[in-house]
């Protein structure tokens, strides 16, 4: 077997111009990554601003290609593709000024699917067809230390309106095959972005990577916005999540697929990317092998107590995840110990492969119940699928 290991570096991040020339990037895109994973030693084997305007409709049947499960697109040709995207309806327009300083510190946690809803771990009593692992041991959320550096970018806020108010998530920049060097992607989780079957899309969306990089923001204490936010606020233009998603409602087999993409602009239209404005990004790893994910480091932005949303903090597990399974027909989700709560909701996931960090999934469900978990997708064929199309077709 295989082993795949978290590191404590990232390797020298590398572009490619057309003419096949390859030049090392500056000293931050050099260093991208190192402390992201430095704790680690494991081995893996429109709306205005008050408020969202009336909802789209999503689209009342997935194409006519598609099978009878919602989990199995395989059949799907680009043409269905398209058609999801159009008829998903995501539009986005933030406010000038929207998101000041207080109203981010204000902003709740989007709310984290909750699995059981009442007390108890993962192997409590559930719905009928429920497959589960014992409960994973407890792993207690650290803050990621002070100064972030390049790596630390990579994940950040995502901050959004929804009827209930203001609300946060996380995500993270990864990499885009099409625009190596450039990206301006961002991978979270489906929730994060819309709340699924009858729901709407979230609005005001933008992302904040490394979100009180100095540790400088702190409540009760006046900071500038360069402390808030010293990448800038990147404003989300596309976005899409499963159609799984999109066709399901309630905790179960969607949550297998709970996952989202995201493309942002910056503040300026001929500024950096993002991959550049932060110093690197991260390769998703779809159909990775379940055998050769034996560990996982989950980061994210918690909110709820006894977090305030203010800091970023990873959760180390030693132990290969666990199996969450609503239907197993569909990939099973993985599950590990920690502690954080809810606004790391979208949060990646990493683990190490060939000496680089990969993300495989994002915080998805969650329980602190009796001890605390985190379960996020495995990101198979439709993940795969789906960003695929994104990447090189919705700009």
């Amino acid at each position: 077997m295989r082993t795949v290991s978290t590191v404590s570096t990232f390797s020298t991040t590398r572009t490619t111009s057309t003419t096949g020339t390859t030049r090392v990037r500056g000293r931050r895109a050099a260093t991208a990554g190192a402390a992201l994973l430095a704790a680690l030693t494991l081995t893996a084997a429109a709306c205005g601003p008050d408020g969202p305007a009336a909802p789209a409709a999503p689209p009342s049947a997935l194409p006519k290609a598609a099978p009878t499960s919602l989990g199995d697109l395989s059949g799907w040709k680009p043409a269905d593709w398209a058609r999801y995207v159009a008829e998903s309806g995501f539009t986005n327009q933030v406010p000038p000024g929207y998101w000041t300083t207080a109203r981010t510190e204000a902003a709740k946690a989007r709310p984290t699917p909750e699995y059981p809803p009442t007390a108890g771990g993962p192997t409590a009593a559930g719905p009928a067809g429920v497959e589960r692992d014992a409960p994973p041991a407890a792993v207690q959320a650290r803050p990621q230390p002070h100064p972030y550096g390049p790596d630390s970018a990579l994940v950040g806020r995502l901050l959004m309106t929804t009827p209930q108010g203001d609300e946060a998530c996380s995500g993270t920049v990864v990499s885009d095959p099409l625009n190596p060097g450039r990206s301006n992607l961002v991978y979270t989780a489906a929730h994060c972005l819309h709340d699924g079957k009858g729901g709407a899309w979230v609005k005001n969306l933008v992302f904040v990577p490394a979100f009180n990089r100095d540790g400088q923001a702190a409540r009760g204490k006046p900071y500038g916005d360069q402390q808030a936010a010293p990448y800038g606020r990147w404003t989300a233009v596309r976005a899409m999540v499963s159609p799984t998603w999109l066709q399901e409602s309630g905790v179960g087999a969607h949550d297998q697929y709970d996952y989202g993409i995201v493309r942002v602009r910056g503040e300026s239209a001929s500024g950096p990317s993002l991959e550049e404005a932060v110093g690197g990004s991260v390769p998703v790893w779809f159909n990775a092998p379940r055998e050769q994910v034996t560990s996982a480091a989950a980061f994210g932005y918690p909110v709820e107590r006894p977090f305030d949303g203010m800091e970023l903090q990873h959760c180390d597990s030693p132990a290969a995840p666990g199996r969450l399974s609503f239907d197993r027909s569909r990939p099973p989700m993985y599950v590990i110990g920690c502690t954080m709560t809810g606004g790391a909701g979208g949060g990646g996931w990493f683990i190490t492969k060939d000496g680089k960090p990969n993300l495989v999934s994002v915080s998805s469900l969650g329980n602190r119940n009796p001890a605390g978990y985190r379960a996020g997708p495995s990101l198979q064929d439709q993940a795969k699928q789906a960003f695929d199309y994104f990447v090189k077709n919705v700009k």
